[in-house]
């Protein structure tokens, strides 16, 4: 996290976030996504979390032991769940994040 991003954001704003990954069984595919994992996710904003998710599910190291599923990669979609706030839906393309409706999913 940049220097700049901590003085702006202290360590009091940090939010947890639920965050449920989707992906179609065979890369590439765009219908017939599928819910692969769960978890939740530290951040300030979501494109703190959304930056976080993708480098903690390609960095094998980072991964967690029960994570199945393949890297994230160009058309996956992360959905942020914020309960009454809202729940947001995020698919991945060539240039980064880009929000999504619902419909996409199905």
């Amino acid at each position: 996290m940049p220097l700049l991003e901590r003085i702006i954001r202290p360590r009091a704003f940090v939010k947890k976030y639920d965050i449920t990954i989707f992906q179609t069984p065979h890369y590439g595919q765009s219908k017939g996504y599928k819910q692969v994992y769960r978890t939740t996710q530290e951040g300030n904003t979501h494109s703190a979390v959304l930056n976080e998710v993708f480098r903690r599910f390609n960095v094998p190291d980072l991964m967690p032991d029960n994570y199945q599923a393949r890297y994230i990669s160009t058309g996956d979609i992360v959905f942020i769940d914020e309960g009454r706030r809202g729940h947001f839906y995020y698919k991945l393309i060539s240039g980064g994040w880009q929000r999504v409706n619902r419909v996409l999913i199905r």
